[in-house]
C-alpha cells in the first residue's frame, strides 16, 4: 500500500478537556496531514443536535480530504447526508456515549441522544472506542436502550455496528514530565484533577479527605481539573472546609504549571462514577503521582495489573485506609511511583500510540478500495 501521507479533516464539536487533548495530540503526532476544525466546549446537547450543520457550512470542499475524523458528540449521519457523494470515509472516535452516562439528580434521559449515537455509529465507516470497557458498556446499554422501544426494534444495528468497532487507547502528552524527577513535597500533596461535575463524584472525594483529616494526618490539597459556569455546590463547601490545606483550587490552563502540580503530588485520587478512559489519572501517574482509583469503570484496564493492589480500592472505607497510609509515609511508595511512571509512558505516550491510530486512519481512508461496504 502507498505510504504517502493522506489528507485528514478532524471535526471536534467539543474542543475541551479530553476531547481537546486527543485532537491536538493526534494532529501533532500523526504522520498524516491533519486539519483540525473545532467548536468551543460548551452546550454539549446543542453540539449533538447542530454541530453537523455548522461543520457542513465550514467545510467548503470535503472532497479534498481522504478521510474525516469526528468525535461522537455530533451526528455523523446528518453530516454525511448533507455532504453527499463528495464525503470521504468517516472515522468516529467515541470518548463517551449517551447510553451509559449517569444522569444528574432530577434529570431524565433524552432518548434522541441515544438514537444520535446509533445513527452516527451506523453512518461511520469505522468506529474507535477509547477503552475495551467503554466498548463493552456501549453495546450492553445500547441493547437495553433498544429494548425500551415498544415495537419495530432495530436490533440488527448492534451487530452492524460491532463489525466495524475497534478499541484504540488515546495517546497522552506525558513523555516530558515523566522524564523529570518527581518533586514530592512535605506535607504530601493530594491531587484532584477531574472535571468539576457530578459524574466524578466529588462528594465522596471530599468526604474521604475529611475522614483522613480527622485521623490527625497532615496533607496539602490541589483541586484542579476543568471547571464550568455551573458546578456541584460541594466545591464551594470544600473551599471553606479545607482552606488551610488548599494549595491550588481551580482549573490551571497553563499546561506546564499544571504538570508542575502533578510532579509535586504524592497521590491522585478518583472517585468517579463514570470514566471511559482516564487521561487525568494517566497524566498524574506518568508525572510520578501514585493513583488511588476505584476498582470499576476503565481503571482496572488502564492501570497495569502489577499495580492493582497498590492503586485500586474496593470501597470507601478502603479508600480512606489506603489514603491514610500513603499520606502518613509517602516515601514508602517511591519505588512503585517511579516504576508506574515509566510503565505509563511506555503504554500511553503519543510516541508509542500514534502508529496504531495512523494504521486505522489509512485503513479507513482506503476502505472503498478494499471493496468493503460503507
Amino acid at each position: 500500500m502507498d505510504e504517502t501521507p493522506i489528507n485528514v479533516l478532524f471535526l471536534e464539536p467539543f474542543y475541551g478537556g479530553s476531547h481537546k487533548a486527543f485532537a491536538d495530540g493526534l494532529r501533532l503526532h500523526s504522520g498524516h496531514r491533519v486539519t483540525l476544525l473545532h467548536m468551543p466546549a460548551r452546550f454539549w446537547k446543542w453540539r449533538m443536535r447542530g454541530a453537523a450543520l455548522h461543520f457542513f457550512q465550514a467545510v467548503k470542499n470535503s472532497g479534498q480530504y481522504q478521510l474525516i475524523i469526528m468525535s461522537g458528540l455530533m451526528s455523523a449521519s446528518d453530516f454525511k447526508a448533507m455532504a453527499g457523494a463528495a464525503c470521504p470515509p468517516v472515522l468516529v472516535y467515541f470518548h463517551e456515549n449517551q447510553f451509559s452516562y449517569p444522569l444528574s439528580a432530577g434529570e431524565r434521559m433524552d432518548y434522541q441522544f441515544g438514537f444520535t449515537d446509533i445513527t452516527t455509529a451506523l453512518a461511520a465507516d469505522r468506529i474507535l472506542f477509547n477503552s475495551r470497557t467503554h466498548m463493552h458498556m456501549f453495546f450492553k446499554f445500547m441493547g437495553q436502550f433498544l429494548h425500551k422501544m415498544p415495537d419495530f426494534r432495530p436490533n440488527w444495528a448492534v451487530d452492524a455496528i460491532r463489525e466495524k468497532a475497534f478499541v484504540c487507547h488515546p495517546g497522552c502528552d506525558i513523555t516530558p514530565p515523566a522524564q523529570s524527577t518527581p518533586l514530592q513535597t512535605e506535607p504530601p500533596l493530594v491531587i484532584w484533577n477531574h472535571r468539576w461535575e457530578h459524574d466524578k463524584d466529588p462528594e465522596s472525594f471530599f468526604r474521604a479527605m475529611a475522614e483522613v483529616y480527622s485521623r490527625g494526618i497532615n496533607f496539602r490539597l490541589a483541586v484542579l481539573g476543568e471547571t464550568f459556569e455551573k458546578h456541584p455546590p460541594v466545591f464551594s463547601t470544600a473551599k471553606k472546609q479545607f482552606n488551610r490545606q488548599l494549595s491550588a483550587f481551580g482549573y490551571e490552563p497553563d499546561r506546564e504549571l499544571y504538570l508542575q502540580w502533578l510532579r509535586q503530588g504524592s497521590v491522585a485520587v478518583s472517585t468517579a462514577k463514570q470514566e471511559n478512559f482516564g487521561i487525568s489519572i494517566v497524566e498524574a501517574a506518568a508525572c510520578g503521582c501514585l493513583p488511588l482509583v476505584p476498582g470499576r469503570l476503565s481503571y482496572p484496564e488502564i492501570i497495569p495489573e502489577a499495580f492493582h493492589e497498590t492503586c485500586i480500592y474496593a470501597s470507601h472505607e478502603q479508600l480512606v485506609e489506603k489514603l491514610s497510609q500513603r499520606l502518613s509515609n509517602p516515601g514508602a511508595f517511591d519505588r512503585q511511583r517511579k516504576m508506574l511512571a515509566a510503565d505509563m509512558v511506555s503504554r500511553y505516550s503519543w510516541e508509542h500510540r500514534i502508529d496504531e491510530f495512523d494504521r486505522h486512519i489509512r485503513d479507513t481512508a482506503f476502505i472503498k478500495e478494499k471493496g468493503r461496504p460503507r
